[in-house]
């Protein structure tokens, strides 16, 4: 891709230094990157726009015009030419479960951007076909039905049909999982299988399971049988993460903070990203959290964290944040909107304020998973009462996540005690849900994103992916933008959301501000991290619809071209091939992406025509009027 000097429309070009690099005459040393003929947004207010960026050492080392910058490169120097493109600071997902997406990502089959549920039981259909015996389909979070143009979930029967031998697992968010019956087997679930606390095995009239889970409102269910699925070996892991971090730098994210989760157990489940670091393979940087897994030895496993690791531990690349998302298990509120508001244990203020204790008394900050107000103002009674002791604030960070139904009042004392607030988009994927059960005016508010940045809190946005919200980051920013679901729902009122500047700053300063990094990431300024993306459109001034469409055609980390597409292509160093060599991202990939153009039109003709199948499907079962029932040769539809 390195043209001679002077050829016209090459992204990449070998320009004619202007000095040597080691005379001493000529000032500043070399750039190792230097991005040209860009609109550059910076993030920084006393510098907003450039159009050239120069990276040394993993570092911006200038900022300017073209020609301003041209003295600053030197034989060895990559320039890469943006064609006109916008580039931002690199994004950070300030709550993204990585580190597990990242051990499970080649082995699930991602529905995540596909537009019909035909087309999802196409994929499962083809998949059961590669799938050897013994292993699982998994479609494991980052769709909803509003998607499809269908507007509906699959059926069991359909699942049945698409894989009648291959255990077939379908996560649909925190709400429920569908089995085939293959998977039913699998999973050992029979007559005599008791519900678990907090969820339920839907049974038939005989009593049997019907394939059908649901968070009642316990996600435990759904966690546990997916636990039960067959897992990578360490090889795999480490091949299935690398090929995950890619996937991600496709978007522009260049940092992610890990929110732990159930079912990451530290230090076993972490030992991938730690190799990873050590040999310089990371391609995204990852600040990591800590999170209590069992029951009764909340407190047990977090002195014994406190003893033996602190937060800040690592390097640029991969570190200790703290402790949560979880403290104590009974503590946390589940978010399933479909379900009644969960109410907590009486006195589990008790152990959960040794908790808090032993973390603050001990410098480490923490992050909490906190969805109603009900459950933060009750937390926040207990940082109160630690407050009159001079633990709040006491110059450790801490956040809620989440905080969909947060009050004013709550705001207002997250602000007094030195907090924080990470949001996510779930409403995108459970927007619907949210309406319906408590209205359009808790809907508009949920979060309140715009009361909290009044008050001068720390916000940042983030996704919660893999199992809620999809990780693509600009369907996040089509949320905070717009207000809508991914099918197109109003959930705030047209002028209440942020601008997008806003929007975006909360994916890029914001996140550095949880994790104690302004000073180096989430701006393009000179000293900070050589963190950027070069868009597939420009952000700022495409339609609002299509801001989930935007890709990065170039994503560069500490100054290393970590993704590379289009132009670009094969400026980023090659990923071994995903292994197993039947796994789902080895045939689809993992976003489905909508392209523009001639492609969008197709889709859009797709859809439609996806759209009457669906009307014939409800026809032929008596609940569409006016059609009588009509033959079907697709087997997913054939039941």
């Amino acid at each position: 891709m390195t043209a001679p000097a002077g050829t016209p429309g090459m992204p990449v070009a070998g320009v004619v230094p202007a000095h040597r690099p080691e005379d001493p005459a000529a000032g500043r040393p070399a750039a190792h990157l230097l991005v040209r003929n860009a609109k550059v947004y910076t993030g920084d207010p006393a510098r907003p726009e450039a159009r050239a960026v120069a990276i040394r050492d993993g570092r911006v080392v200038a900022l300017g015009d073209d020609h301003d910058l041209a003295g600053l490169v030197g034989p060895a120097t990559r320039v890469v030419d943006a064609l006109g493109r916008r580039v931002v600071p690199g994004l950070n997902d300030s709550h993204l479960h990585v580190i597990r997406g990242g051990l499970n990502y080649v082995l699930e089959l991602r529905w995540d951007g596909v537009r019909s549920l035909r087309h999802a039981l196409a994929m499962l259909r083809e998949q059961a076909g590669r799938t050897p015996k013994g292993q699982w389909i998994r479609v494991v979070g980052g769709w909803t039905a509003e998607q499809f143009a269908e507007r509906r979930m699959p059926t069991v029967a359909e699942l049945n049909a698409a894989a009648p031998d291959t255990p077939v697992f379908v996560l649909h968010l925190y709400q429920s999982a569908l089995m085939n019956r293959a998977a039913v087997r699998a999973a050992g679930f029979t007559r005599e299988t008791p519900d678990p606390r907090g969820g339920q095995i839907v049974r038939g009239h005989d009593g049997e399971p019907t394939g059908i889970l649901l968070a009642a409102p316990s996600a435990l269910v759904l966690y546990s049988t997916l636990a039960k699925a067959p897992t990578l070996d360490a090889a795999d892991r480490r091949t299935s993460t690398r090929h995950f971090l890619r996937e991600l730098n496709r978007f522009g994210l260049t940092s992610a903070v890990d929110a732990a989760g159930g079912f990451q157990n530290f230090p076993d489940d972490y030992a991938t990203v730690i190799d990873l670091a050590r040999s310089g393979e990371l391609s995204l940087r990852i600040s990591y959290h800590l999170f209590p897994q069992t029951a009764g030895q909340e407190l047990a496993d977090l002195k014994r964290w406190t003893e033996t690791v602190k937060p800040g531990d690592g390097d640029e690349w991969l570190r200790l944040g703290g402790a949560g998302e979880n403290l104590t298990w009974a503590a946390a509120d589940f978010e399933n909107f479909s379900e009644p508001r969960p109410e907590l244990a009486e006195g589990y203020e008790t152990e959960f304020e040794q908790a808090v204790r032993l973390l603050m008394e001990n410098g480490w900050g923490f992050r909490l998973h906190a969805t109603y107000d009900e459950t933060i103002r009750r937390d926040l009674a207990v940082f109160e009462k630690l407050a009159a002791e001079g633990l709040f604030p006491g110059g450790n960070r801490w956040l809620f996540d989440h905080a969909e139904t947060v009050s004013a009042d709550s705001l207002d004392r997250i602000a007094a005690l030195g907090g924080a607030l990470s949001v996510q988009n779930r409403m995108s994927f459970q927007g619907t849900a949210f309406l319906d059960r408590y209205g359009a005016v808790a809907a508009s508010q949920a979060p309140p994103v715009r009361a909290m940045l009044d008050r001068g809190l720390t916000v940042a946005a983030g996704t919660d992916a893999t199992r809620v919200s999809s990780y693509n980051p600009w369907v996040s920013l089509h949320w905070l933008v717009t207000g809508r679901t991914v099918g197109g729902t109003p959930l705030r009122p047209a002028g209440t959301s942020v601008d997008r500047e806003t929007a975006l700053g909360l994916y890029t300063r914001g996140g550095a501000r949880l994790t104690g990094e302004e000073d180096v990431k989430g701006m393009l300024r000179e000293g900070c991290y050589g963190d950027l993306a070069i868009l597939s459109e420009d952000y700022f001034t495409v339609p609002e619809a299509a801001i989930p469409g935007i890709e990065s055609v170039c994503t560069v980390v500490g100054g290393r071209i970590v993704y590379a597409t289009a132009e670009y292509e094969g400026l980023a160093a090659p990923l071994p091939p995903v292994s197993p060599q039947w796994a789902p991202v080895a045939r689809f990939g993992g976003y489905r992406a909508a392209g523009g153009g001639v492609r969008q039109a197709e889709l859009m003709a797709e859809a439609v025509a996806e759209s009457e199948q669906h009307r014939l499907w409800r026809a032929a079962r008596g609940s569409a009027p006016g059609t009588p029932p009509q033959p079907f040769t697709d087997p997913c539809f054939a039941h």
